[in-house]
């Protein structure tokens, strides 16, 4: 578990219980219990390089496995991995392996994974997930639909274009 987001101060840091992917030039923070497949989310959006929305092409590289450092920078959040787990991935039934790394990411999306998710057709009200004072935009995601890694993609583009509106 990480820092208590209700306790933190404005200008913290802390380590969190979750994955980070750089898709593009945005951080995206895979949550959710053990075992729901953020590091197999992680290794699929690495591996199957999308477009989702945006029209162009949206590779992902891995910022950290199942520990992320996050430090409240300005008005945003900033993922690392800690030293003894950067470029790591744990890939089931093959173990630890070395992944293509991004060394930080400036977090623009948090994807909380539920197995079986309960996701609304028609969400009446965004979802937001708030750290050290940043509020961040929230979906929800069964990482194991097979669209999971097109449907995270699509999410980035759709509410990264909504902000700049």
């Amino acid at each position: 578990m990480g820092p208590d987001p209700g306790t933190a101060d404005r200008t913290g840091s802390g380590l969190i219980h979750a994955t980070c992917v750089e898709i593009g030039r945005c951080g995206v923070l895979l949550q959710g219990p053990p075992g729901v497949g953020k590091s197999d989310l992680a290794l699929r959006l690495i591996d199957q390089p999308g477009f989702g929305l945006s029209g162009m092409l949206l590779p992902a590289r891995l910022v950290s496995d199942d520990q992320v450092c996050v430090t409240r920078s300005d008005d945003c959040l900033v993922a690392t991995a800690p030293d003894t787990i950067a470029g790591l991935l744990e890939v089931r039934g093959l173990g630890i392996v070395k992944a293509p790394i991004a060394v930080s990411a400036v977090l623009a999306l948090s994807v909380r994974l539920e197995s079986p998710c309960r996701q609304e057709r028609f969400p009446e009200a965004e979802e937001t997930f708030e750290l050290f004072g940043v509020t961040l935009p929230e979906v929800r995601l069964d990482p194991a639909f097979p669209s999971a890694p097109a449907r995270l993609r699509a999410a980035l583009a759709h509410l990264s274009h909504r902000l700049m509106e």
